[in-house]
């Protein structure tokens, strides 16, 4: 591909970006900067600063297409366990300094009814064949299989986690919160 401008002799200019990664600790909250638009054509959210004030495992949309969402986790302690009738997918934003684990269980028993949609809370321990566990670290990504119980342990300060999903019964949508409406 030739730059048009470089190629009649011209002098090619290149923007200079520096791309930094916030965490939980040490983020800005950002936002679109509109020029001849209006802020109510675009949503725009900053999983940290959504995480940065939500309870540990509580799980808030911070994308929508179609059914399908991502949602922002703060990960701090232990988690309920969880299941879904369809696989999800689980990214560690911020480890707080140590890993977030992932501990899987083949139930013995469907524990989440035929046709949910999006995770379900688990009432109990589910009993069942141990999957394993994942260890995650800032950028790591983990596979939730369908049918499998999961739970994350956060040991030491808090993380965030974003699970893609499918909305569902946990998913908390508080649009008029946490988008930039001006």
């Amino acid at each position: 591909m030739t730059n048009t401008k470089a190629a009649q002799g011209g002098a090619l200019q290149r923007a200079n970006y520096t791309t930094t990664f916030g965490s939980l600790r040490d983020h800005q909250k950002g936002g679109v900067d509109l020029i001849a638009d209006d802020a109510r054509h675009y949503a725009f959210s900053n999983i940290f600063d959504v995480a940065s004030t939500m309870p540990a495992w509580d799980r808030v949309a911070v994308a929508k297409n179609w059914e399908y969402v991502l949602e922002t986790v703060r990960a701090e302690g232990t988690s309920p366990w969880y299941a879904s009738t369809h696989d999800e997918f689980a990214i560690c934003m911020d480890d707080g300094g140590t890993e977030i684990v992932v501990e899987l269980v083949k139930p013995d028993s469907a524990v989440a009814p035929a046709g949910t949609e999006g995770a379900v809370l688990l009432e109990h321990e589910p009993v069942g064949r141990a999957m394993g566990r994942i260890l995650l670290k800032r950028g790591h990504q983990a596979l939730l299989p369908q049918g499998s119980a999961y739970r994350f342990v956060k040991k030491g300060d808090a993380g965030v986690l974003l699970i893609q999903t499918i909305g569902g019964e946990l998913t908390q949508y508080r649009w008029s919160e946490i988008c930039q409406t001006v």
